[in-house]
């Protein structure tokens, strides 16, 4: 233990001699806070922009006059995505996915204005995100710091006086892994005390957002991650015969690791489970809803004989001899069919991305940069399952607005058609008010634990297996 110390301390002494350290460690500083300024930014200007709207739709629905609850139903409403704080950290699939929906009965509209219909072309090359540069960025850094940390001592004869001297190859390894890995925490300390700096600039945080926990969560993934990275380059430089076949073996594992396989792997999920587009799955979904039923068609057949049943079941001859409103009664059963064909849909839908999604989830057992991004897009809200609870959500809300508004209907309006020029049937306007305003809620920490078991399991796997390769590494290492 003692020379694994002495070792660290020498190659972190050796770092830190060399000028260029300070160059490079200013220019990470300048990222950082680029990425902590510009997240920042974005949060709190579009939080604020959607809690404004919000409000402005709460007010404009309790500002309706009295009338018919069929027509608050077709009033509708809006509701919109509230970010998490975490995503100030990790933006994740933030600017690609819709941040408002128009919720009204009968249908399903889609969540529209994400941040890159908005944008210029600029956004499709990427985005400087405090996760991007320690999960992409500092890997290779570190990578160009550690190359030739044993390489070299092997050229320059230095590593077998080592050797000489009693030190044995897996102590020389790990005082190395060690002193890369502090040098990575040094890298990781700007990282922390920007996104520390974010949220405490916040006036207030979700209760249920659980922040510091999904913070720690995080944070002992990215060590365990760079603790693989720190791994990964000493081992390499190890088994290398030179510093420069150590840096190309190393360049190659990044590119393959942080560009190569997670963009191949997304078009060989694309192209093995194929989604329809927006106007194949709402033509397939309106045609399901007219097979079933029409109830704004008097004559459908699904809806003449649900008529014809009520009117036995309570031995009337006419609606008009019903104690409820038979028409609010017809709405609910066609919003409850219909709801149903478009769940069923939407279900089979999120069928086919979760198996695009697999290949990518899987592939954490292969690329750790993978398990890593998966595990900081959960916990930071950011990824599609956290869109996703948003979606199931809204459509909660939309189908309970839909239904309050026709059960209103059933039990306070009239069968009887009003007279041509008399008032036409009307509800008071504190129904609307009562009806509580949408409220999204973010998953639970053991929810997100929970999703991403396959990714955690994949990191713990390769913590594991690091220390089988410094063994092994150890074992097949030369002097010469």
């Amino acid at each position: 233990m003692k020379q694994t110390k002495i070792i660290a301390g020498h190659f972190l002494k050796v770092i830190i001699r060399n000028r260029a350290l300070a160059a490079v460690y200013l220019v990470w500083v300048l990222l950082v806070l680029y990425a902590a300024v510009t997240g920042y930014q974005t949060y709190t200007v579009q939080n604020a922009m959607r809690q404004q709207f919000q409000q402005q739709a709460r007010q404009s629905w309790e500002a309706n006059p009295d009338k018919h609850p069929h027509r608050m139903a077709h009033f509708g409403t809006f509701a919109f995505r509230q970010k998490h704080p975490l995503s100030m950290f990790d933006y994740g699939m933030e600017s690609y996915i819709g941040n408002a929906v128009f919720l009204e009965a009968h249908k399903q509209n889609t969540i529209n204005f994400s941040e890159a219909g908005f944008s210029t072309g600029l956004l499709r090359f990427g985005e400087i995100s405090l996760s991007m540069l320690t999960q992409i960025v500092l890997p290779l850094m570190l990578f160009f710091l550690g190359f030739n940390a044993v390489a070299q001592q092997r050229e320059n004869g230095t590593l077998k006086i080592l050797l000489s001297q009693g030190a044995g190859f897996r102590s020389i390894i790990l005082g190395n892994i060690l002193g890369l890995f502090i040098l990575a925490l040094l890298f990781l300390l700007p990282v922390l005390l920007a996104t520390g700096a974010q949220l405490l600039l916040q006036a207030s945080l979700p209760e249920d957002g659980h922040v510091f926990i999904r913070g720690i969560c995080i944070l002992l993934g990215i060590l365990v991650f760079l603790w693989l990275v720190s791994v990964v380059t000493i081992c390499i430089s190890t088994g290398s015969n030179n510093s420069r076949a150590a840096l190309l073996k190393l360049l190659g594992i990044w590119l393959l690791m942080a560009v190569v396989l997670p963009k191949t792997l997304q078009a060989i999920g694309s192209a093995l489970h194929p989604a329809p587009c927006k106007i194949e799955f709402d033509a397939a979904v309106e045609k399901d809803i007219l097979r079933i039923g029409d109830s704004h068609n008097p004559n459908d057949p699904h809806f003449k004989r649900l008529k014809d049943s009520v009117l036995k079941a309570n031995k009337a001859d006419s609606v008009q001899q019903l104690s409820f409103n038979y028409s609010g009664f017809q709405m609910q059963e066609g919003e409850r069919m219909s709801a149903e064909v478009y769940n069923n849909h939407l279900q089979a839908l999120y069928g086919l991305f979760e198996r695009q999604n697999d290949l990518s989830n899987y592939s954490s057992f292969i690329n750790p940069v993978s398990g890593i991004k998966n595990i900081s897009m959960a916990l930071s809200g950011t990824d599609f399952k956290a869109y996703r609870k948003f979606q199931n959500e809204t459509e909660a809300y939309r189908y309970k607005l839909a239904q309050t508004m026709n059960g209103l209907q059933i039990k306070h309006i009239s069968n009887t058609r009003p007279a041509k020029d008399g008032q036409s049937h009307s509800l008071g306007r504190e129904h609307w008010t009562a009806f509580a305003d949408f409220r999204q809620g973010f998953q639970p920490v053991p929810a997100v634990v929970q999703q991403e078991k396959l990714a955690i399991s994949a990191m713990l796997a390769w913590l594991v297996l690091s220390f089988a390769l410094i063994y092994f590494t150890a074992g097949k290492a030369k002097a010469l």
